[in-house]
């Protein structure tokens, strides 16, 4: 089994992407999860949506269960695709698009990331900001 993210790091990232939020107008929920998919910690800003709880959590989930970000699933996905109907799968955890992202060190995944609250490109924006902290400090 892999290292996984303490909750003090998940904070830090989760600190991270809010602050990009914050910079965007925006009340998102961000979820940290480890390598299983699982929670490590979530925030949800205040008035964020009630939907976005679980939707984050679901793409950190994603992540880490088909290791890779969420948005890469979005075309092979589509109707007539190799991935049509994968979003139906696993209960419904899997997430078809961005806003999802593993985080690696040393070849190996030690976490994800899941934001959801806004457009796609605005979760996939604020994620990305958690994700550049996470790689700040596995440089």
């Amino acid at each position: 089994m892999s290292e996984s993210l303490t909750l003090s790091e998940a904070t830090d990232l989760i600190e991270a992407a809010e602050a990009e939020a914050e910079e965007m107008g925006l009340k998102m929920v961000i979820a940290v999860a480890n390598p299983e998919g699982n929670l490590i910690a979530q925030h949800r800003m205040d008035d964020a949506w009630l939907a976005s709880v679980e939707i984050s959590r679901n793409k950190a989930y994603t992540a880490a269960a088909l290791q890779m970000p969420t948005h890469e699933l979005a075309e092979p996905s589509q109707p007539g695709e190799s991935l049509w109907g994968l979003q139906t799968t696993d209960e419904g955890r899997i997430v078809v698009f961005g806003g999802g992202y593993p985080l690696e060190a040393d070849g190996e995944i030690v976490g994800t990331i899941g934001v959801s609250g806004g457009e796609v490109e605005q979760d996939m924006a604020v994620a990305s900001a958690g994700v550049e902290r996470f790689e700040e400090r596995h440089a």
